[in-house]
């Protein structure tokens, strides 16, 4: 009798264990799912080198004035701005960071952007990414 207790109770252990990773496996899904969707919802690809990236349906010229709207609503000093080939770089600064968006004309009527922010040696795609979606919102908002 002794011995069935026992292995009762390691079976129950086990039984226990195998319950508690199936429901923390079941919530690390939701988050995925959650993360999966929210990027999916914006169209931003996010990088972990301070490069954000989006691609939007207008004219370089309407992108680039979305752009330089949300860096002055977000309080971003415009540097310089110039054209380059195809390319439209726009050098901007915010308290001790760098940043560099290029707009790339794909054609006529889609521009690609991408946003990069350097913090000395580091790079902040919290920041790039900020300025992505604050220029998303503007080209939305018109």
């Amino acid at each position: 009798m002794h011995a069935a207790t026992r292995q009762e109770r390691s079976q129950f252990a086990r039984l226990t264990t195998i319950c508690g990773a199936v429901l923390l496996l079941g919530g690390c899904e939701a988050m995925a799912i959650t993360a999966f969707g929210v990027g999916a919802s914006t169209g931003v690809a996010q990088t972990l080198n301070g490069r954000a990236y989006r691609t939007f349906t207008a004219p370089v010229v309407e992108v680039k004035q979305a752009t330089l709207a949300a860096l002055t609503r977000m309080g971003i000093k415009v540097i310089s701005s110039k054209r380059v080939a195809s390319e439209e770089i726009i050098i901007a600064k915010a308290a001790d960071r760098e940043i560099e968006i290029t707009l790339e004309i794909l054609s006529p009527n889609s521009t690609r952007m991408r946003s990069v922010t350097r913090q000395g040696l580091f790079y902040d795609s919290a920041t790039s990414l900020e300025i992505v979606l604050q220029t998303e919102k503007r080209m939305i908002n018109g």
